[in-house]
């Protein structure tokens, strides 16, 4: 290819940074943030702090980092700020460089193109059922609205049995040698979320939640295999007392391309509660939250982050298992993201902020405190079903 003259490259370069709004950071080996500069504002992403993890400042961030392989490019990622952007990876010596390129407007006019492809597809069905009627006798159209309603009928319970079976596995609630309990509240769909713990020898408790991508039969299912699978310790070669072992196992068995296109989060803990001892590990899962303290008194919040990327998109991601020690008493709690992101009734988003501060305040001895935490998100919410399903396990130690 033969080489641009200097000032036409010129051009082209200043033309691509100031009409696709560049911006850009550099990502070290630690996932820290060290430079940031461009249009930063253009996306929403201010006050961002260097030396500070970059997952924390740039959410969409979240379960991506570390990259398997770059180049990589992720396509119209929408941003804080609302707009609409490529994410292009690049990594060298220094860590990973992150580029934001503005395509708002081709994503805009992708969709209009879309939806006005689909008004025309329903303009056409609605034509052709129209002629249909019109042929048809009255009685012949009572007779399909009739099994209209019996097929409507059929799915809501088909839809209603699929969520008892849901609820009917998973583990029962106990309050010794500690307390276990949770709640789990499905939205208008069925939603990817299941959860599970148990003991896998009289030392060691496994615990874990997970949440897979998108609502509908598939996720479900896909979510109530995967939870089977830890239950029943169903990976061969696995040591279910390690999280890194488990989670890398799974990977490993859930590759996406083989099913159907899904993936997911997942937080697996295992407790060993003669040391107070937590070894944990996350694949793409927002950290559980530990409440340090007495519960009468107004408790201490501790983010257990473990990083590692979702499991299904790539086979040969790795994964490391953290561990602390628990202080007497602690509560934790593991949740999944419908617990937290709540579109509120003024078109507001629930801050987590807010979230945590539900979970660190005194608890009453005849108060429930996941009682107390959903009825928080339902106020926020508003009146109707939850956007989500809401999920979360608590573990009082």
């Amino acid at each position: 290819m033969d080489v641009l003259p200097a000032t036409v490259a010129e051009s082209l370069r200043s033309l691509i940074y100031q009409q696709r709004a560049l911006a850009f950071v550099l990502v070290d080996l630690s996932l820290d943030l060290v430079r940031a500069g461009g249009f930063l504002e253009h996306y929403g992403l201010t006050d961002l702090r260097l030396g500070q993890p970059v997952c924390s400042q740039m959410y969409f961030l979240e379960g991506i980092l570390p990259l398997a392989e770059t180049p990589f490019l992720i396509r119209s990622m929408e941003m804080p700020s609302g707009r609409v952007a490529d994410v292009h990876f690049f990594a060298d010596r220094d860590g990973v460089w992150i580029l934001l390129l503005d395509v708002t407007t081709e994503h805009d006019e992708a969709r209009l193109v879309q939806q006005k492809a689909y008004d025309m597809t329903l303009h056409s069905e609605r034509e052709a059922r129209l002629i249909k009627q019109l042929e048809a006798a009255n009685c012949a159209l009572a007779e399909s609205r009739e099994d209209l309603l019996r097929t409507h009928r059929r799915l809501e319970r088909e839809l209603q049995e699929a969520e008892r079976y849901v609820r009917s596995i998973l583990p029962a609630p106990f309050s010794e040698p500690f307390t276990a309990d949770w709640r789990f509240v499905p939205s208008s769909e069925l939603g990817g979320d299941s959860f599970g713990y148990h003991w896998v020898d009289p030392d060691h408790f496994a615990i874990y939640l997970l949440d897979v991508c998108g609502h509908g039969v598939g996720a479900a299912l896909l979510s109530i295999v995967v939870a089977h699978t830890l239950s029943s310790e169903a990976l061969a070669d696995t040591n279910f007392r390690a999280p890194d072992e488990v989670l890398t196992a799974l990977n490993r068995v859930y590759q996406m391309e083989n099913h159907n296109d899904l993936y997911f989060s997942i937080w697996y803990g295992v407790y060993h509660p003669s040391e107070r001892r937590l070894k944990y590990a996350s694949a793409g899962h927002h950290p559980a939250i530990l409440v340090t303290g007495e519960p009468a008194h107004r408790g201490h919040i501790e983010k257990l982050h473990a990083s590692g990327p979702v499991l299904g998109i790539t086979p040969t991601a790795t994964y490391r298992s953290e561990e602390c020690l628990l202080s007497s008493p602690s509560r934790l709690f593991l949740f999944s993201d419908g617990t937290f992101e709540i579109g509120k009734a003024d078109g507001a988003m629930l801050e987590f902020a807010e979230f945590l501060d539900v979970l660190a305040a005194p608890v009453a001895a005849s108060e429930s405190e996941l009682d107390r935490l959903l009825e928080f998100v339902r106020a926020a919410h508003g009146p109707g079903p939850l956007d989500d399903d809401f999920s979360i396990i608590k573990l009082a130690l």
